[in-house]
């Protein structure tokens, strides 16, 4: 089954969102996707903390050693303890948590210490109401909307996570894998099918990249949380959509980094996060449709 913007009267849905007034239902999607969008800033902040602190931990348990105090609060994860600025330990108050608002409010600075708070903030908030203004647009008031919102959203925090500190976590590739092929055991995207053989073939293709950088150049030309992230593309697009998604991704990936290289923001043997090019690639799939579809290769047709 082909990637496909849906027909206007596909747009129909019973569900109870589509039974409001159009514009009442995309002033829902937009505060949706701003509030997704402040609880990715929290992600994107917080669990590479978590995961470092875990790995510190455990390490120290291997080696018989007590794991020493890193000044994080005991209970630290997505939930606790409450937003604070990072450079002076300033709590949020509820104003200043009100996604893009408070941070033009406060000309991006802290309220308490005057620190520049990063514009990624509010890129991300806005970020999650496009992507569920699209997904809305695209695919009506439907839980085949919401699934398209929830690929995004964790596209969202795996390409800002790996922008920043050019690691994609398992902890997200891994529930990604397994939502697509769970999204897809009704056939919401693609038949299951296509599916599972797109999670293997997203992650053969670039493992047998990864391999062949080391067998003829001795470096990784990729680390592997890009397989496993274009494994989980595949379960969710399908197989017919991973040409289409890597084409998209070295494209801009190859331009980008050229004009980086170019204009000295980046040396020119430095890695690039290949992640959110790869991102980029499935969002234009998954909005704009693909021409790569199984059902061009199906005998009969």
């Amino acid at each position: 089954m082909p990637v496909h913007i849906p027909s206007t009267a596909s747009l129909a849905s019973p569900d109870a969102l589509g039974m409001l007034p159009p514009a009442l239902t995309m002033g829902f999607a937009i505060v949706l996707g701003l509030i997704v969008g402040s609880f990715l800033n929290v992600v994107v902040h917080r669990l590479p903390i978590m995961l470092e602190r875990a790995w510190r931990a455990d390490a120290a348990e291997a080696n018989g050693q007590l794991f020493t105090d890193d000044g994080l609060p005991e209970r630290y994860n997505l939930w606790l303890p409450r937003s604070a600025c990072p450079h002076c330990g300033h709590v949020l108050r509820a104003w200043e948590n009100i996604p893009v608002i408070s941070w033009l409010a406060l000309r991006g600075r802290c309220s308490h210490c005057r620190a520049r708070v990063s514009v990624r903030y509010p890129l991300i908030e806005l970020a999650g109401a496009i992507c569920a203004v699209v997904a809305l647009i695209v695919f009506g008031p439907s839980g085949k909307a919401l699934a398209a919102f929830v690929l995004c959203a964790a596209l969202i925090a795996a390409s800002a996570i790996d922008l920043e500190h050019q690691m994609l976590y398992d902890e997200i590739t891994q529930p990604l894998l397994w939502g697509g092929l769970i999204v897809n055991l009704s056939g919401t995207f693609v038949s299951l099918h296509e599916a599972v053989i797109g999670a293997v073939a997203g992650y053969l293709a670039l493992w047998c990249v990864y391999w062949l950088f080391r067998l003829l150049r001795g470096i990784e030309g990729m680390g592997q949380g890009d397989f496993k992230l274009l494994a989980a593309l595949g379960a969710w697009l399908g197989w017919g959509a991973l040409p289409q998604i890597v084409v998209i991704a070295a494209v801009a990936g190859a331009v980008i980094g050229l004009a980086a290289t170019l204009t000295g923001r980046m040396r020119f043997e430095e890695p690039l996060p290949f992640g959110p090019y790869l991102a980029a690639g499935a969002l234009v799939t998954l909005f704009a449709g693909t021409p790569f579809s199984p059902s061009y290769f199906a005998w009969g047709n």
